[in-house]
């Protein structure tokens, strides 16, 4: 089977809109999370999130598209790390003729069907109806590869918070099976109303910044945000720059609780285990664990079991990011890949942010400081979506 290689990343949240500024916000241990300023909620003092501090005019500015018109949050965020991730992979106009686009998110464009919404809701015959018009998941995919010329196959996934894990994984697979000789995967989500209170229905958003695998963890942060990477093939690589490798993957869903992971961990143990697999290594092998590590108490309980149960005595150094970025949704898989391949670039460790007292079920904590100076062969990174839609990667040194 042909190495799937990473050559382009492409990256914006609420820890830098690059990967330069992301990279010095994890070694900085500053987090972006905080009050919320854009989105006019009634909870925007009470509830912490990982907003990206720039208007949908300002994201605009940013992704210039060739394409004027009216675009989603959502789809801005992803042309922006799509655009970014194209350029580090010095990729041309012919390259992306052929090129695929697969991409994650959960809410597609309700950030603009809300603005609609707020209007109409007060007068039937008063509202910009083509806000609404990119509610869809795939209309913010379309959007990217319309402005951007790619024009292979296409696909939007939507599996909660495993979509871009599974977006990137179904590159890889295009790649290895011969289906396609570059594809670029990740995924895309923006901050609504809806999401906010969707979540703070489900009682587990907490009050203040999220503290996972702390034993007085209170839930989540939301996040926003844009993760993508420019797969390729052995064959059109050349003598370009290899990043890092997708070397496994797997997926499992255990379909225990339709928002509560497993309380044994099944389906994120046998996601990791088949990633192992897939990827022909051994637990020993992995230096670093990105965790999927919302700050819920289910979640972390559920997540940590597996791990242990997966890696024994042998767990090596891991970590959440989601206290640097809040839980990004559909776009989780992909910002982390992006940490993950920064990881093995750099030969760091990312600390979990606000971890102060292990978790009484557990035998082990995650890293507290941001390390460096150790060669980083094989990052894990969990992707878990509600229903028990469960998605790890192995990203490799080249």
């Amino acid at each position: 089977m042909p190495k799937v290689c990473i050559t382009g990343i492409g990256i914006i949240c609420a820890a830098g809109s690059n990967s330069s500024e992301v990279l010095k916000s994890l070694a900085e241990k500053r987090t972006g999370i905080g009050h919320l300023s854009l989105i006019q909620s009634i909870y925007k003092d009470e509830i912490p999130a990982g907003e990206i501090k720039k208007s949908n005019e300002e994201l605009y500015n940013l992704a210039n598209p060739d394409i004027r018109g009216y675009y989603s949050r959502t789809a801005l965020l992803g042309l922006i790390a799509v655009t970014q991730a194209i350029r580090q992979a010095a990729l041309s106009n012919a390259d992306l003729e052929q090129t695929a686009l697969i991409s994650g998110t959960t809410v597609g464009g309700m950030d603009r069907t809300e603005v609609f919404y707020d209007t109409f809701r007060l007068n039937h015959n008063k509202g910009k109806i083509k806000l609404a018009a990119g509610h869809d998941c795939g209309a913010g995919t379309e959007d990217i590869a319309r402005n951007l010329g790619i024009n292979g196959f296409q696909s939007t996934i939507n599996t909660a918070c495993s979509s871009s894990a599974n977006a990137i994984m179904m590159g890889a697979r295009l790649i290895q099976h011969g289906k396609a000789k570059r594809v670029i995967a990740g995924g895309t989500d923006s901050l609504t109303k809806f999401t906010l209170n969707g979540f703070n229905s489900l009682m587990i958003l907490d009050r203040e910044q999220c503290r996972p695998f702390d034993d007085t963890r209170n839930g989540l942060n939301l996040g926003e945000g844009s993760g993508f990477l420019v797969l390729e093939s052995e064959e059109v690589v050349g003598s370009k720059p290899v990043l890092a490798v997708v070397k496994g993957w797997g997926n499992a869903c255990d379909a225990y609780h339709q928002t509560a992971s497993s309380p044994d961990g099944n389906g994120a143990y046998l996601a990791m285990q088949k990633a192992l697999q897939t990827a022909g290594i051994q637990t020993s092998d992995i230096q670093y664990i990105n965790t999927h590590g919302t700050g819920t108490k289910n979640n972390d309980l559920s997540e940590g079991i597996a791990i242990e149960r997966l890696f024994s005595t042998g767990i090596p150094p891991c970590s959440s990011t989601k206290s640097y970025t809040g839980h990004t949704l559909g776009a989780a898989g992909g910002i982390e890949a992006v940490f993950s391949v920064l990881a093995i670039q750099n030969h760091c460790i990312f600390p979990n942010l606000n971890f102060n007292t292990k978790m009484q079920e557990l035998g082990f904590e995650p890293a507290r400081e941001f390390t460096t100076g150790t060669r980083i062969s094989h990052v894990m990174s969990n992707s878990f979506g509600f229903g028990g839609n469960n998605s790890s990667l192995i990203f490799s040194e080249a």
